[in-house]
């Protein structure tokens, strides 16, 4: 199998400046051929120096059309590459990818430039969302102008990929945005209450600052929904979420033991108060949060029954 790492993101995001400094370093250099599939040419070229330095060569697919299996096993027979980068088009549906059988995706990366991505987050939010949908991590990069804009920005990107590392950069190099001060809520109360709002928030915020919330006592309403794999006495109190648009929902939630789980009904109204602890939970395959019942009530049918990220 030859390993494939896919490079995303829209015109002048930093791909290439990205593939340059990859290969340069000692650790991603092996014996044989790189294969560097360019799919646009931006402003900024190669350099010939460093291609040959790092045994890569160049081959340009100009449309999209004719980024075929057919195409990449022709380059395959010329170059015999030990491993392949592409650099992906940005205005290409990566839905459509399809690669030639013994050439496995071992990364996805996406690239966004933080000044450019609310612009495109509103008008190319399905294809970007693709993008991120697919990708192991977000780099998003010139964030220097956009810094109290950020968390928000996070938000929009773990409600599509929940599962994505994501680093934000400015002209000095990483950020860390994960600030107590931007959440809409107090952690610090006896009891953190969390409307619908808050609610997406929350769960997000969790997904990276797991610890923040240990021992701390949350309440909300959601939906029960009682997986068939979970072990006797778990449930999920939830809420479905609008991640993208409204083709694209999912239901968000943590596992929450309850000793009185039977009781419930799948899909009913119900308002939760529990402790938050990180553990173990089999449904994970990881260490994660779980919710440790306090109370859990029936409750009125918000008027929003859908959270939204967008």
């Amino acid at each position: 199998m030859i390993p494939v790492y896919m490079i995303n993101g829209f015109l002048d995001s930093g791909k290439t400046m990205f593939i340059e400094y990859t290969i340069s370093q000692p650790y991603f250099r092996t014996k044989g051929t790189t294969l560097l599939v360019v799919c646009e040419e931006g402003e900024n070229e190669y350099d010939p120096q460093l291609l040959k330095d790092s045994g890569a060569v160049v081959e340009l697919v100009e449309n999209e059309e004719d980024f075929t299996s057919q195409t990449l096993i022709g380059f395959e027979k010329k170059h015999r590459p030990s491993r392949v980068i592409v650099e992906f088009n940005g205005m290409w549906n990566s839905k459509n990818v399809k690669l030639p059988w013994h050439w496995k995706l071992e990364q996805q990366i996406t690239l966004i430039d933080g000044s450019t991505f609310a612009s495109y987050f509103t008008n190319m939010k399905s294809l970007l969302a693709e993008h991120i949908r697919k990708s192991e991590m977000i780099l998003m990069n010139r964030c220097d102008n956009i810094m109290d804009k950020i968390p928000g920005y996070k938000r929009n990107i773990k409600a599509i990929n929940q599962k994505a590392d994501i680093i934000f950069e400015d002209k000095n190099g990483e950020v860390n945005v994960t600030l107590e001060e931007d959440l809409p809520y107090d952690v610090e109360a006896d009891v953190i209450e969390l409307d619908d709002m808050a609610y997406g928030v929350w769960y997000i915020d969790v997904l990276d600052n797991a610890q923040r919330y240990v021992g701390k006592t949350i309440s909300y309403v959601g939906q029960v929904m009682k997986p068939k794999e979970f072990p006797k006495g778990y449930f999920v109190p939830g809420r479905m979420a609008m991640t993208c648009c409204a083709e694209d929902m999912a239901f968000l939630g943590y596992a929450c033991k309850y000793d009185k789980t039977d009781d419930l009904t799948e899909r009913d109204w119900i308002k939760v108060t529990a402790k938050v602890k990180i553990e173990y939970f089999q449904d994970y395959g990881r260490e994660g949060p779980v919710l440790e019942a306090l109370s859990v009530e029936k409750a009125a049918k918000p008027k929003d029954e859908v959270i939204s990220f967008v």
